[in-house]
């Protein structure tokens, strides 16, 4: 197709010296018209009447011929995107980026994408084309610098400086969280020495962290199986299974109920920070006499190490005595404030690792320095949000609470009310045995009365037999004193027989006693047995006659109510770079402070107690053969009450001066 068949009518073709004039404006117009349409085509529609129905169309068709060729030599030589991969400590991101693309533009995509506004902590690291980590520089572009070249490239977005006291500094919870991640992973992995009671409360909180108060219903035995929650030397030190140390850590879990996922990661993070490799960033180094050391970098200052020790300090230099910092090759120079004093020399394997320490050393320096002086507004303005944000957290979880207190109200009195629902149902079952048994003994008594009855009656009986038979006998004495009067008999004939019958009389007498007493006994049973039936009787139609049981209690319905830019240094290949640190405006009362902290164990006698306890526990569980090296180190300073801050004091013992005498004898 020509493209001239697409002009506005009564145009000539491109060429036409008379329509030369038009051919440029109108070409403008229409590429401007054609660029607007890549991101609102229907608008294009509307207000220019193309015919075409889409941008790649517009782009092939209507840009005039003068241009058309040099625009297709444009996007054929358009330089193409590289793909980017940045892992944080909790996620994976991708970016495409332009080879014109810097670091602070790509640092900035990622705290965009992450919602970080204290950018000042952190970088993002990389592996260079040697293999070693460094940290991307912001104000080179990306594919200038040397980055381990991969499809796609790989940097980690991480902390790169650590607040010297977190509860004070950290402002926003996402930070607090990325914090808690990394320093939780350099625990596991061992970079970071934790002694086992520590890291076994550290567990506690950082189960808290994720799955909030403990619930027996919800979190069942097992529920810790697939968490990574202690380092393999703690597991390994001590002779409890996998089930044991659940437990363990379940009870200190139980123990944070009603804290915050927020704020079990802000324990977390005060009690880390106190341990001895917490912030710091080791390099080996050498004295002037050659003798191996580690150089820490931390946010108060710079340490000297032996080289097997890394958790107790030798010599200390806090940021306030240092002046200034520079390289020459392998050769480290720094200069204290006190002028009288020599210059701090030591010495590195590699260029490169001058270049990582000056960068870290004027990133803290500027944290340091920036932490003595009054907030920024930028800052005050993050702190005013976070309380804001703070105070309507507490205030939805004290809305929280009080719904769920008033939930489990209602559900106590459910309970309750379900409780007495059963007493009454089990009360009436009572009932109605006790009115089964209660028939049951009255039909009993009835059959009892009336054998009794029938016992009375043969008594009875018995007893006008008997009566019959006294009278009879006595109809026979009278007629034997008849007969002896009659009868002209012997006196001892008649006497013995008068005996007999005397005798007989009183046998029958006796007798008919006796049987009368026993027909009264039987009647005074047959009497109680009809008292027992009445009151049977009574018993009976009090309980046909009690009123039924309340109907089952209502079921309630429960409605839920619901970045800071970083000095630099120059990728030129120089081997001299030099930097001073500025002191101005800087309050020295805070050199004392850092100099009188206290750990978090100290400060906090809760934490004390269940570190205690936590020992005591596991000290029966340890195999003290596979104590390590800084496990010895650790007991040896538990042992003479060292820790991290008492340690602090006694290596800035003395001035500047002789402090360097001290690291030159090492």
């Amino acid at each position: 197709m020509d493209v001239r068949s697409s002009w506005p009518a009564g145009t000539e073709a491109a060429g036409s010296p008379q329509r030369e004039p038009w051919r440029w404006s109108e070409a403008r117009k229409w590429k401007s018209a054609a660029v607007h349409l890549i991101s609102k085509p229907h608008h294009f529609r509307r207000t220019h009447g193309a015919p075409f129905s889409s941008p790649k169309t517009l782009f092939t068709y209507f840009i005039p011929t003068a241009s058309s060729h040099s625009a297709r030599e444009k996007k054929r030589k358009m330089p193409k995107a590289v793909n980017v991969r940045v892992t944080t400590v909790d996620a994976e991101l991708e970016f495409a980026i332009q080879p014109s693309t810097t670091g602070k533009q790509l640092f900035d995509q990622v705290v965009k994408t992450v919602g970080l506004r204290e950018v000042w902590y952190f970088g993002l690291q990389c592996m260079d084309s040697k293999g070693y980590y460094t940290w991307l520089k912001l104000d080179k572009k990306v594919l200038s610098q040397d980055v381990k070249k991969e499809n796609p490239m790989q940097f980690k977005f991480r902390a790169k400086f650590f607040p010297e006291d977190v509860s004070e500094e950290l402002i926003q919870d996402v930070t607090q969280k990325l914090f808690f991640l990394q320093v939780k992973e350099g625990i596991l992995s061992d970079e970071v020495y934790c002694p086992p009671e520590t890291a076994v409360l550290l567990a506690s909180y950082s189960v808290q962290a994720k799955f909030g108060d403990y619930n027996k219903d919800a979190n069942r035995p097992g529920y810790l199986v697939s968490e990574r929650l202690l380092p393999q030397r703690v597991q390994e030190q001590h002779k409890l299974s996998r089930e044991q140390w659940e437990e363990r850590i379940q009870v200190w879990h139980e123990e944070h109920g009603g804290m915050l996922k927020e704020d079990a990661m802000l324990e977390y993070l005060k009690i880390a920070q106190d341990l001895e490799m917490y912030g710091v960033n080791y390099f080996d180094i050498k004295n002037k006499k050659g003798t191996d050391l580690w150089l820490g970098v931390d946010a108060l200052g710079l340490n000297i190490y032996e080289k097997d020790d890394k958790l107790t300090p030798k010599i200390g230099f806090p940021w306030s005595e240092i002046r200034n910092i520079s390289f020459n090759d392998k050769k480290f120079i720094i200069k204290p404030i006190d002028k009288k004093s020599p210059d701090f020399v030591f010495y590195a394997a590699r260029l490169r690792i001058n270049k990582r320490i000056l960068q870290l050393c004027m990133g803290n320096h500027e944290l340091y320095m920036r932490r003595r002086k009054p907030d920024t507004i930028e800052v005050q303005q993050m702190k005013a949000q976070a309380r804001e944000e703070k105070q309507q957290k507490q205030l939805e979880r004290a809305q929280l609470e009080k719904e769920k207190k008033r939930r489990e109200a209602i559900e106590r009195e459910k309970e309750q009310m379900e409780q007495e629902k059963q007493d009454l149902v089990m009360r009436l079952y009572q009932f109605e045995e006790k009115t089964k048994k209660a028939e049951k003994d009255l039909q009993d008594q009835v059959q009892r009365a009336m054998l009794l009855e029938g016992e009375r009656r043969k008594a009875e009986e018995e007893a006008a037999r008997l009566e019959a038979e006294r009278q009879a006998a006595l109809l026979a004495k009278e007629e034997l004193a008849r007969h002896a009067e009659d009868q002209q008999k012997s006196q001892e004939q008649l006497a013995a027989e008068l005996a007999q019958h005397s005798a007989k009389i009183s046998l029958l007498e006796e007798a008919k006693r006796r049987k009368e007493e026993e027909a009264d006994s039987w009647q005074l049973r047959a009497t109680e047995a009809q008292n027992d039936l009445i009151k049977t009787k009574e018993e009976l139609h009090m309980v046909m006659t009690a009123p039924p049981p309340p109907p089952p209690p209502p079921m309630f319905e429960v409605m839920d109510d619901n970045s800071d830019s970083e000095e630099t240094v120059s990728e030129e290949n120089t081997s001299y770079q030099s930097a001073e640190l500025q002191s101005e405006g800087y309050n020295n009362n805070h050199h004392h402070n850092e100099e009188d902290r206290l750990t978090e164990a100290q400060k906090n006698e809760r934490v004390q107690k269940q570190l205690k306890a936590l020992t005591s526990e596991l000290a029966q569980a340890r195999d003290e053969s596979k104590n390590t090296q800084n496990d010895l180190l650790h007991s040896e300073n538990v042992r003479v009450g060292r820790d991290k801050y008492k340690t602090l004091r006694q290596i800035r013992q003395g001035n500047t001066k002789q402090r360097i005498d001290e690291f030159e004898a090492l």
